[in-house]
């Protein structure tokens, strides 16, 4: 069985939009992070229905870009809403987990696109290939804060 960390909270008032930390956000029940782009349908996939109420990078993903390709990617550069430690991101598709006392359903594994190349001037979509985070759906909201566990259900 996994345990993982909550390592840092982003969101951002609108596609292309600087992301901005917070230590503790609400996460509304098939909406999204309260203020997020994607909860306020102006994101830059808003449009295209998906499930992307709440979006996880793995903290060793980021590790792995700088040791194995030289590239420093910050938890307000990935423009994923959580960033992770110790949470096997993709072998939770289809799974419920708890981040503190919410409850998350894992969609489906992030694809990496070239918009985040043009966001961050960084060539990374092709080097995020299958670790490029997870898109969640909310089944229970609440409060969640940096530092909260992550377990499965």
């Amino acid at each position: 069985m996994w345990q993982g960390t909550l390592l840092s909270i982003h969101t951002a008032v609108e596609g292309r939009a600087p992301m901005e930390a917070h230590d503790s956000i609400k996460l509304i029940e098939g909406l999204g992070l309260e203020g997020d782009r994607y909860a306020t349908g102006k994101g830059k996939y808003s449009q295209i229905p998906d499930i992307r109420e709440v979006t996880l990078i793995e903290k060793e993903t980021l590790v792995a870009l700088e040791r194995d390709h030289g590239v420093t990617f910050d938890a307000d550069e990935h423009r994923r809403n959580l960033t992770v430690s110790g949470v096997p991101l993709n072998h939770l598709v289809g799974q419920r987990f708890v981040v503190g006392d919410t409850l998350l359903l894992a969609g489906r594994l992030n694809t990496p696109c070239r918009y985040l190349d043009l966001v961050t001037d960084k060539a990374v979509c092709d080097l995020l290939r299958h670790r490029s985070g997870l898109n969640c759906s909310i089944v229970r909201g609440g409060t969640i804060s940096v530092g909260d566990t992550i377990r499965p259900e």
